[in-house]
């Protein structure tokens, strides 16, 4: 009789612990709703691929069937960065020949960065905001590091049409603060 006296309160206060650690095991943990900067990078995101199109460039008329283009985009970093890379499709991977800007975009506390590493020579840093309608992200200059003779990156807007169409808005200042935009409308290649 004394070791059950002894013996019972040990074994329902294993129990109690074990089916009072059960029962939160299975309380959801409360996740903070995600930010604008991070519901603009999960859009992002979604464009992960490869992708081909045309380019157009409105103050080049001559343009209006311009280069097709080859644009690879990838998430790295555990999810933490984008990698957004141009060049002219079917073109070797050759840096030192053919123009090949590489772009990165990512978030930092609550804003959503691009930076693009230009054949200019320079890297352009822009923020970006969605949409209301959450199908566009527009990128405005921030600040540029590296010198502007040759011109610099200014804006960026990507549009998404469908999971397989989207589209890129560049403008590009010239020497001059002349602006150059070009226009991609890019298809995912399958």
């Amino acid at each position: 009789m004394k070791i059950l006296r002894y013996t019972l309160p040990i074994v329902l206060m294993s129990l109690f612990t074990r089916a009072f650690a059960q029962s939160h095991m299975h309380k959801p943990v409360d996740t903070p709703a995600p930010s604008a900067a991070q519901k603009s990078f999960a859009t992002m995101k979604t464009f992960a691929g490869e992708w081909e199109g045309r380019t157009t460039v409105a103050e080049m008329p001559e343009m209006k069937d311009g280069a097709l283009m080859h644009l690879s985009l990838r998430v790295t970093s555990r999810g933490n960065v984008v990698v957004h890379e141009f060049q002219e499709a079917n073109t070797p991977l050759d840096a030192t020949k053919y123009d090949h800007p590489v772009t990165m975009l990512y978030v930092d506390g609550e804003q959503l960065n691009l930076v693009h590493y230009c054949d200019a020579g320079n890297r352009p840093h822009m923020t970006g905001n969605m949409s209301p309608d959450g199908k566009t992200v527009e990128f405005t200059l921030a600040e540029v590091s590296g010198g502007t003779k040759r011109g610099y990156m200014q804006h960026a807007v990507f549009t998404s049409i469908d999971a397989n169409h989207h589209i890129e808005d560049w403008t590009f200042m010239m020497p001059g603060d002349k602006p150059m935009h070009a226009h991609f409308d890019l298809q995912r290649v399958k």
